[in-house]
């Protein structure tokens, strides 16, 4: 142990970056791109100091504050979360457990450690009240909270969450609007996934019997929190690697509901990945415009882990309404980058910069390698104001304080905005248009009118779209709009399970199992749009249980016009609008089901 303490001691120094002038992709980026692409890999090796005083000292933290070591041996400290009584609680993803780190002396250090809750994988932590929810890679738990602090027995309330590939820290919060947010990351660095609930923050209800897609295109947002004043949602999105050392950055997004953030084949501001292209049909042009680029940038591959704006008195008036974000550390980066917490400074409501807050733990000692006091996972805030800092690899939390803080939080008493609106009740499509003169059309399907809809085409079945067809087209037809609303679903009414237009008129049956893709290569050009699930093309019936058998409108509108000059993936909303005035024949067959 002396040995390291001195090569530590002679190498806490700051770490320079390289010159922004200096990039890794060299060539040409686009459809066929020719480029040559720098990387490296670089491991830091864990440092490991027994001695808390020696740990601290060698953390760098901002004038006036204290960093102490609130608890230590905890194997796999991960996210972090304090409930309404004050508690720390810690995942352990390693071990599979949650823990509770209980200062009932309020001296400062945990009294010891009980674990409340087992599940494999366990990750994301979240208090609602005297209520818990725990996330693990397919499944989300909820529980009540006992007086003691400890969890009631674990109540599974989502068992069907994607599988995880490479991203499989699953994160979890509760919103203003009293919904549940669920991180979901990508299968892979970069790839055209095959379930739409990937690489998304998803949305659902608190007894998990609904859920939507929020956003989509996000690598692996582990970080998420709405800013105190305006109530809007940020995240820190992880970087796409193999880019080079300086690309791709990490992002900052402001979370739009309904938005795309440009992955797998855009990133950063609006760069171009040359290395994989989007669905035939779209080009990397128009799905760099339908992308929203992030609202700053930091260091890549810096790995942003939990995020947490600070809500509490204690620290100086001006870092109320900040963020923190824990930088887990990099493996691919020369020199390495994260291993440290950084601050942003939010003005206004809106971030401004980042700023370093904690550092001193990435070192680089006199053989030249590089090491590291902890990779760091978990931020949250203390009832009395405080900022507790997880490391996941060394098993230490510390506790980060002011010294002349006032130790009371405010969040108790300001509550946060709620900007998500949900959509307003509406009539089902051929309610909603003017058909009073169509010609009606017949329709059929693989169901029988007013029938129940076969397993292999509902969303706990195969998944696939229903064969459908349809005939006494009217004359002038140019094209076709297919739209699938149930009217029964609680919110939003209605559900749009399908939305197809642009169908040419020579097509008059669609075969089963239509990809979800935006833009058709048979039939030739047809488009397909947003889903109220919030993927493309068709998603099956998935009501919820306990609910009477809901009914699914399949409508087909004959147009008397080619295009509705409408983007793929546009909108129930804008879809209606252009066909508004240009209906010649309208039908529809309706099919039901229930889930039991």
């Amino acid at each position: 142990m002396s040995n390291y303490l001195s090569i530590l001691a002679l190498s806490a120094t700051t770490l320079a970056l390289p010159s922004a002038a200096f990039s890794e992709i060299k060539g040409t980026v686009g459809e066929a791109s020719d480029v040559t692409i720098r990387g490296s890999i670089l491991e830091p090796e864990k440092l490991a100091v027994t001695d808390d005083a020696k740990l601290t000292d060698l953390i760098k933290a901002p004038a006036g504050f204290n960093v102490d070591v609130f608890a230590r041996d905890l194997i796999n400290p991960r996210m972090l979360a304090v409930s309404r009584d004050g508690n720390l609680y810690a995942t352990r993803r390693t071990v599979g457990d949650v823990i509770m780190l209980k200062d009932d002396n309020a001296d400062g250090k945990a009294d010891g450690v009980v674990t409340v809750a087992s599940r494999p994988n366990m990750h994301g932590i979240a208090f609602d009240g005297d209520k818990v929810f725990l996330v693990t890679i397919h499944d989300v738990y909820s529980a009540d909270v006992k007086p003691d602090g400890t969890f009631g027995p674990l109540n599974r309330i989502i068992d069907d969450l994607p599988d995880a590939g490479q991203h499989a820290n699953r994160t979890i919060d509760i919103g203003p609007d009293g919904m549940l947010y669920i991180s979901v990351g990508s299968t892979c660095n970069e790839c055209q996934e095959d379930n739409p609930e990937n690489a998304t923050i998803l949305r659902a209800s608190k007894d998990g019997k609904t859920r939507t897609i929020f956003v989509s295109g996000l690598r692996n947002t582990i970080g998420f929190d709405w800013e105190p004043m305006t109530g809007e949602l940020f995240g820190m999105d992880h970087g796409i690697d193999w880019l080079g050392d300086e690309v791709q950055i990490e992002e900052l997004n402001r979370i739009e509901q309904g938005k795309k953030y440009g992955w797998p084949y855009v990133y950063g501001m609006s760069g171009i990945n040359p290395h994989i292209n989007p669905p035939e049909g779209i080009t990397l042009d128009p799905w760099a415009k339908q992308s929203t680029e992030p609202l700053l940038g930091y260091t890549a591959h810096s790995a942003p882990m939990q995020m947490a704006f600070y809500d509490g008195n204690a620290f100086p008036a001006d870092y109320k309404g900040d963020a923190f974000i824990a930088m887990r550390g990099s493996w691919n980066r020369r020199p390495p980058s994260g291993y440290e917490v950084v601050r942003v400074d939010f003005e206004n409501g809106r971030p401004v910069k980042f700023e370093k807050f904690l550092e001193g733990f990435l070192l680089q000692q006199e053989n030249g390698k590089f090491g590291y006091l902890g990779r760091l996972a978990g931020i949250a805030v203390s009832k009395d104001g405080s900022l507790f800092v997880s490391d996941d690899s060394n098993g230490v939390v510390y506790k980060v304080s002011y010294a002349n803080g006032d130790a009371k939080r405010v969040a108790e008493t300001a509550a946060t905005p709620n900007v998500v609106k949900d959509m307003p009740a509406s009539p089902i499509a051929i309610d909603l248009i003017n058909t009073k003169n169509g010609q009606p059309i017949s329709v059929k399907a693989a169901f029988k009118k007013d029938g129940p809809i076969p397993v292999q085409y509902v969303a706990d079945g195969d998944n696939a779209s229903p064969p459908i067809e349809w005939n006494t087209v009217p004359q002038g037809t140019k094209s076709f709009v297919l739209i699938v609303d149930d009217p029964d679903a609680a919110k939003p009414k209605p559900f749009t399970h399908w939305l197809a237009y642009d169908i040419p008129v020579v097509t008059t049956k669609l075969r089963e199992g239509i990809p979800g893709t935006p833009i058709l290569q048979d039939p030739k050009e047809m488009k397909q749009g947003a889903n109220s699930m919030g993927s493309i093309g068709y998603t099956g019936p998935k009501p919820p249980v306990g609910d009477p058998a809901h009914h699914y409108h399949f409508q087909i509108f004959a147009l008397d016009i080619e295009t509705l000059d409408l983007e793929p993936g546009a909108k129930r909303d804008a879809v209606l609008t252009r066909m508004e005035g240009h209906v010649l024949g309208v039908g529809q067959i309706v099919g039901t089901f229930e889930r039991k």
